[in-house]
């Protein structure tokens, strides 16, 4: 009969959305991580898919302290950036592109950090503004040429903004005050340090593992 035909189409279509919704995401595998067992790590400058141009070196500058409070020996940005200026690298694009034999026989490190900066700045709309920085990292294995572990953060002044009373009148001048305000002193420099600490901090869910100078060192992912 077509109407508990239908019925029972539907109950068997509910049950397969209610599944999908319920299944959970595969946890990240760390094995290959785990084998490598990296102590140093080079970071490449970050490619900027924002109109921000100091995303770059907002992001880049303030990488090292959360990867070395890790536990892990991280080349200084400076050494870093000379040494691909002096080889003819200028942009983050080419220094992505260079082969990771090539990144391990210059620098020596077992790793390699690359980063994508996928926001970064202040917008505007009619009401409010908003700093935002996205950031996504890989790590390579510079030995192996392996992906050890890949990851994405945000941090964004909406997680505490605190509009302004006073109408609407009141709602436009506080927005726009404060975009001026967030873009004079380039606040997204401010968000690119709470980004890069949720990305790369441990411990973290999965994030990267603690380094060998960590006292979590060898300790199981959190999942």
């Amino acid at each position: 009969m077509p109407g508990p035909f239908r019925l029972v189409l539907a109950s068997a279509a509910i049950a397969a959305i209610q599944g999908c919704a319920t299944q959970q995401r595969a946890p990240f595998d760390y094995s290959a991580f785990i084998e490598a067992k990296p102590v140093s790590m080079l970071v490449l400058p970050p490619l900027n898919d924002s109109p921000e141009i100091k995303a770059t070196a907002g992001v880049w500058s303030q990488v090292t302290r959360p990867l070395a409070e890790a536990g892990y020996y991280v080349l200084p940005v400076t050494l870093v950036d000379t040494t691909l200026r002096e080889n003819g690298v200028q942009t983050a694009a080419d220094a992505q592109q260079i082969p990771l034999p090539k990144l391990r026989e210059v620098f020596g490190a077992d790793a390699a950090l690359y980063l994508k900066i996928r926001q970064y700045g202040t917008s505007y709309a009619v009401l409010t503004s908003e700093t935002r920085v996205v950031i996504e990292a890989r790590l390579l294995d510079l030995r192996s040429g392996q992906q050890l572990w890949a990851g994405q953060a945000r941090a964004s002044s909406a997680e505490q903004s605190n509009q302004a009373a006073g109408g609407l009148i009141g709602l436009l001048a506080h927005a726009l005050v404060k975009q001026v305000l967030e873009t004079a002193t380039d606040a997204g420099y401010d968000y690119a340090a709470i980004a890069n600490a949720r990305l790369l901090a441990v411990p973290r869910r999965e994030g990267i593992l603690p380094g060998p100078r960590s006292p979590s060192y060898g300790q199981p992912p959190r999942r």
